[in-house]
């Protein structure tokens, strides 16, 4: 009697630890093609835009609720409805190419995510000025010649 009373009980501690587990283990996940994207060299003014592609590989709506740029000259822009499990889609990071040098800056993403709630992304590259020789990619400035 005492052998089966032991032996339920740790069949018992068996099907709610299992239940437990699988409690945990339920929710959204995200998994990011890459988390690092270089931009190499480029001109000032040029466009430096990277969409950052993921996967909710969860089992429940993965719900971004906010996403910051390390600094004003770089802007995300990230989906403001809940991803299905399964779905997939971006995070458009904007930089402003109009600052000279080393660009090393990070995004940092907040989502209801069991694996990580706080994901971090980056843009490197090196912004290098317009040659002198360069047309003007503005021909309404107030340095532009004006026709006559």
């Amino acid at each position: 009697m005492k052998n089966t009373i032991i032996a339920t009980f740790v069949a018992l501690m068996g099907v709610f630890g299992a239940n437990a587990q699988l409690d945990i283990e339920s929710g959204a996940k995200v998994e990011f093609e890459k988390d690092v994207h270089d931009y190499g060299s480029l001109i000032q003014g040029e466009p430096a835009v990277y969409e950052f592609k993921f996967t909710n590989t969860g089992n429940e709506p993965l719900i971004i609720s906010n996403s910051r740029g390390s600094c004003g000259c770089t802007v995300p822009s990230w989906p403001r409805e809940p991803i299905a499990p399964g779905k997939s889609a971006s995070i458009k990071v904007k930089y402003d190419s109009n600052r000279l040098g080393p660009i090393n800056k990070s995004v940092t993403i907040t989502s209801n995510a069991l694996d990580n709630p706080t994901k971090v992304i980056r843009i490197k590259g090196n912004i290098a000025p317009k040659p002198a020789n360069a047309a003007p990619t503005n021909n309404d400035s107030p340095m532009a010649p004006k026709a006559n």
